[in-house]
């Protein structure tokens, strides 16, 4: 299995090029399901999941060809054809969608296309329940017939899908993917109330809408959706990833540099650059990306909730957290979105980290030194963190299971040896 060997104390300098975001990647592959033309999508990360969810959409009948790039190029997302002219299988199997928990959207378009889907419950990263029901209820509102057995959720709507007025109770990201998917093919119209904001969201949506869907009020909270009898393919480049563009951002502000984030949008980080800038990293917006400096200062302690969009993602908590261990002072991270997310706190403990957690909140008082180890990888966020921690502690820090790493952040290694850091894959 391999590992992560890391020998801190190196500043960052250089470029660092973002790829195309996982988290719009993703539900952007299943899209590929509501039609029988191909859809062609660029800037696709080299990821795990990725390669996962590729696995599971075959297993539907989607064709896919890839156009991939050489392995020593970075930054260079790969190109996708799928094609989904016949579905072959409607069942998504337990041993598939265990792996990833977003392999389970293609409920919607399966229900959509087909008027029946036989998929397994869920999986993916152990950072807390987070039940589908919401999922199923945005199902049922759109006039579907649901039931639950031996793990699998039975969907049928032999009459098609019919529009509804669907609101959420909370705001999800899932749902909002399921029920968007999934209503664009249903007949007459549909409102979605209290939607996630998320720009993976937004870039699912328009392309959707190259595709032929009819969408209102995307990036916003409130979605309406006449539906069609039919949809084409298209051509969609992905949008670049912000949580990607975050971690590389923590990671000069741990170790302090200069460092460009090529490809980076400020329009989805607002709150990430906001905390950044309060806790002393500067931040100026170029016309190709960000750029990241921390002369050396001092890192100042700062309060943050994590929140849905426009809100600090909670995918960037513990990469945050990891910064704030050498900052001068005391920070108060509380986290709203996950109620499991803070596994990482003791593998940072290893490293010579003070933090204590009391509930959702944790207290980060920040140290004037970290000390290498041997740590553990418990999520795929959880996995970088100790990756930031790594680049500023003293010796060395050698990280295991690093496949949670790969599930998310393509050619990381790279990207951060090409700046200055010491860092080595090791395999076996």
């Amino acid at each position: 299995m391999d590992r992560i060997r890391i020998r801190g104390g190196n500043r960052l300098n250089g470029s660092i090029p973002i790829s195309g975001a996982k988290n719009a990647a993703l539900p952007l592959m299943i899209v590929s399901l509501l039609t029988p033309g191909t859809l062609t999508l660029s800037n696709v990360p080299r990821l795990a999941d990725v390669r996962l969810l590729q696995r599971i959409l075959q297993n539907h009948g989607i064709d896919i060809t890839v156009a991939g790039k050489r392995a020593s190029q970075t930054g260079m997302g790969d190109v996708m054809h799928l094609s989904a002219k016949d579905i072959v299988d409607t069942t998504a199997p337990y041993d598939l969608v265990s792996k990833m928990r977003a392999s389970f959207w293609v409920l919607g378009p399966l229900l959509a296309r087909c008027g029946v889907a036989k998929v397994s419950l869920p999986g993916g990263c152990a950072i807390g329940t987070r039940p589908v029901d919401m999922h199923l209820m945005a199902m049922e509102k759109l006039g579907a017939e649901i039931a639950i057995e031996n793990g699998y959720v039975l969907a049928s709507a032999k009459k098609g899908l019919k529009g509804a007025h669907i609101v959420f109770d909370k705001v999800s990201v899932g749902a909002t993917h399921a029920a968007l998917m999934a209503a664009v093919l249903a007949e007459g119209d549909t409102i979605i109330e209290n939607a996630a904001s998320e720009p993976e969201i937004g870039d699912v949506a328009e392309c959707l809408v190259k595709m032929g869907a009819k969408i209102e009020g995307i990036h916003t909270a409130t979605l309406r959706i006449k539906g069609v009898t039919s949809l084409q393919g298209c051509e969609h480049s992905v949008i670049a990833d912000r949580i990607e563009t975050g971690t590389y951002a923590m990671c000069v502000g741990m170790t302090g540099g200069d460092v460009l984030l090529q490809g980076a949008n400020a329009n989805h980080l607002g709150a990430v650059i906001d905390v950044m800038q309060r806790a002393g990293v500067d931040v100026k917006v170029k016309n190709d990306g960000l750029r990241i400096h921390r002369n050396g200062a001092a890192l100042e302690p700062v309060r943050v909730d994590t929140e849905p969009f426009p809100g600090f993602p909670t995918d960037c908590q513990a990469q945050l957290m990891a910064m704030m261990t050498m900052a001068h002072g005391t920070s108060i991270i509380r986290e709203t979105i996950f109620e499991n997310r803070f596994m990482h706190v003791q593998e940072l403990a290893r490293l010579g980290s003070d933090i204590h957690l009391h509930g959702d909140t944790a207290e980060v008082r920040g140290v004037k030194k970290l000390t290498g180890a041997p740590v553990m990888a418990t999520d795929l966020r959880a996995s970088v963190s100790l990756v930031i921690a790594g680049l500023a502690a003293e010796g060395e820090t050698m990280i295991n299971r690093v496949y949670h790493l790969d599930r998310g952040f393509e050619t990381l290694e790279d990207k951060l040896q090409a700046c200055g850091a010491d860092v080595a894959r090791i395999s076996g």
